[in-house]
């Protein structure tokens, strides 16, 4: 009888001294406690452009966390104030103002421990070290230039860089402008240098060379496309939707002169590739028009009143009909408030603030006009272009602004502008830290220059040139600095100013 021996195969011996080192890892790993750091995993702003409209980023941890010690912790340079909110391993922090434009922005997190850490008296068991950044859009105005180079032409200025670029061609003179809320595109109204007709506009888009996300390559500098002819229509006043998407112009029929009336259609601000043709709106025929915050309806002075009409479905009737105004300014970002004008039997003039609600609040009354008005995205004020009737025998009218504190009501003027400038327009940067305005100063004298090829205001009177200045509103909260608010002249000519989204 043989005695049969056992032979590892070096295979085996292999096998067994691997299980024998992973068992030995496993129990020292055991003994020890879990020390693999917690890190940040995604953040939702990395190396990204941002713009007013964005409001929060987040962060996902590898790990449930000590949620006290990542608030205690996190610090964004420059300071930007903001709430935390917490779902797992995830933390949204929410901006209380949208962030200053022109800034890049550093984000770190360190020191901070997870949740299990102090129960299992693992003190030192710190996250790694994070570092993040992202940017804000570049502080960029627009405006119709008023010198003898870039007259008519639309014209987009960096203050950021302190660089000019000039948008539009010189046979093209533009008459108004709505930049598309991803700063890509300008959609503008505008005539053919030379034309007798000023009411002759067609519509334009017209790319600005600036890229909304870092990823997506920019278009050319000033590729202009035809949206809107003019062969049947007249192309009056015009709107733009908040979300970009949604085009509404007011026309007329040339050979039916008493045919006009509201017109939309889609605009797609991706690619010039994709035009859909108008289609008019099933309303009766109204004046002054402004499509509502969420995008989905137009607030149109019908009769006397200011009607709602839905830009989709059945507008024979408003939604909603407010029969004490005959003006609408503003709507708040959010769509929760309104600022409208009521016209009084004394000849004055009364704004008042609407909220969702019902409520009607009376905010301020003039001898004057009301230009126009803005509210505010950084806080709860609305910023007014008016004007007041000065005692005389000459009828004069002096143009001031005004900030009002919609939670007081209070009103704290800002600058007053010289008499008898009514042309005056204003705009509110989108960050909240700046107004622009334009001091127009009209011909006095006959000029040979063709009517054809002459500059005018919306109300038609010639222009001889115009400044435009700019006003920060930074320092508006701080009582003891509000007096040093001076406004600053920009080195460029031109009117009609208006922030880049």
């Amino acid at each position: 009888m043989t005695t049969s021996k056992i032979f590892f195969q070096p295979l085996d011996r292999i096998a067994i001294g691997v299980i024998l080192i992973l068992s030995l890892l496993i129990g020292l790993l055991m003994l020890q406690g879990d020390g693999v750091k917690p890190n940040v995993r995604y953040f939702s702003w990395q190396n990204q452009l941002i713009a007013a409209d964005d409001t929060s980023f987040t962060l996902t941890f590898s790990r449930p966390m000590d949620s006290k010690s990542v608030e205690d912790n996190i610090k964004i340079d420059p300071p930007l104030a903001g709430k935390v909110s917490w779902a797992g391993r995830r933390m949204v922090y929410t901006l209380m103002t949208p962030a200053p434009y022109g800034t890049t922005y550093k984000v770190q997190l360190q020191g901070a421990v997870d949740k299990f850490s102090q129960k299992e008296g693992n003190k030192n068991r710190q996250i790694q070290p994070f570092t993040g950044s992202f940017r804000t859009r570049d502080r960029i105005i627009l405006y119709i230039g008023a010198d003898q180079q870039d007259k008519g032409r639309l014209v987009l200025y960096n203050l950021s860089q302190e660089r000019k670029m000039v948008l539009t061609p010189k046979d093209l003179v533009v008459m108004d402008f709505k930049p598309f809320p991803n700063g890509e595109k300008i959609l503008f109204s505008a005539r053919k240098l030379g034309s007798q007709d000023l009411l002759s506009t067609e519509l334009y888009t017209v790319t600005t060379g600036i890229s909304a996300k870092p990823e997506k390559p920019a278009q050319a500098l000033g590729k202009v496309d035809l949206l809107l002819d003019n062969k049947e229509f007249q192309n009056l006043k015009f709107d733009l939707s908040p979300d970009g998407k949604t085009l509404v112009v007011q026309r007329g029929k040339k050979d039916e002169p008493g045919d006009f009336g509201l017109w939309f259609m889609s605009v797609n601000n991706e690619s010039s590739q994709e035009k859909l043709n108008p289609k008019r709106l099933k309303s009766q025929p109204g004046g002054d028009f402004l499509i509502t915050a969420d995008s989905q309806e137009v607030a149109i002075a019908q009769g006397q009143g200011i009607g709602l009409l839905p830009l989709q479905g059945d507008a024979s009737k408003p939604r909603e009909f407010f029969p004490e105004f005959g003006l609408v300014e503003a709507f708040s970002p959010d769509g929760l408030q309104a600022a409208m004008v009521k016209f009084n039997p004394d000849s004055t003039r009364e704004l008042f603030l609407l909220r969702n609600q019902g409520v009607q609040k009376p905010v301020l009354r003039t001898t004057g006009s009301i230009l126009s008005c803005q509210f505010d995205t950084a806080s709860p004020t609305l910023y007014c272009l008016l004007t007041q009737l000065l005692q005389g025998e000459l009828y004069q009218e002096q143009p001031y602004l005004v900030a009002i504190d919609l939670k007081t009501m209070q009103q704290k003027p800002l600058l007053v502008l010289p008499p008898n400038q009514r042309n005056v327009q204003m705009s509110l940067a989108p960050d909240g830290l700046g107004l622009l305005v334009d001091q127009v100063v009209p011909k006095t004298s006959p000029t040979d220059s063709s009517q054809a090829n002459m500059l005018t205001t919306d109300e038609g009177q010639p222009i001889a040139t115009s400044s435009l200045w700019l006003m920060p509103l930074l320092p508006i909260s701080d009582p003891s600095a509000a007096n040093e608010i001076k406004p600053q002249q920009l080195p460029l000519v031109g009117f009609h100013p208006r922030w880049l989204p």
